[in-house]
């Protein structure tokens, strides 16, 4: 796409099944290298991944030729599959959230995103991903925000 210019960040936040906590710790910085990996195989750019047991966030660019819903459904896919090689009983949950983040917000959401450990002391995931929401602008129902 010649004199198309794009800059899309996506903040994407997603749990495990039932927000269980199925990331071991140990695991954990193998799995965000992995996620980077996908990204980068399907011309998707990450820029900083992090989480904790239960969630992860995924912060990346993704380029005008790539349809957000491709993009989710990779990272998902691929990373469940590598997880369920590492522990048998790993799923995602179905859906998520996706934020569209601004250059001039972009060092901040990282901050956030390298910040997990800390940041979960003091919110649970659920408190997170409805501020988010909210943030967001996004409207939803409680019955169904989380499956």
């Amino acid at each position: 796409m010649s004199h198309t210019y794009v800059k899309n960040h996506l903040h994407l936040v997603f749990s495990t099944k039932d927000r269980q906590k199925l990331i071991p710790k140990e695991i954990q910085p193998e799995l965000w290298s992995y996620m980077a990996g996908i990204c980068r195989n399907h011309d998707l750019v990450p820029i900083a991944i992090n989480g904790t047991d239960n969630h992860c966030h995924v912060l990346f660019h993704l380029p005008p030729t790539i349809l957000l819903s491709k993009a989710i459904s990779v990272i998902k896919a691929n990373s469940s599959r590598w997880m369920k090689q590492h522990k048998s009983d790993f799923a995602w949950q179905v859906g998520g959230g996706a934020f569209a983040v601004s250059m001039s917000n972009t060092p901040t959401v990282v901050r956030y995103i390298q910040n997990q450990e800390a940041h979960h002391r003091k919110r649970n995931f659920e408190d997170e991903y409805l501020a988010l929401l909210k943030k967001h602008g996004i409207d939803y129902d409680p019955r169904y925000v989380f499956g």
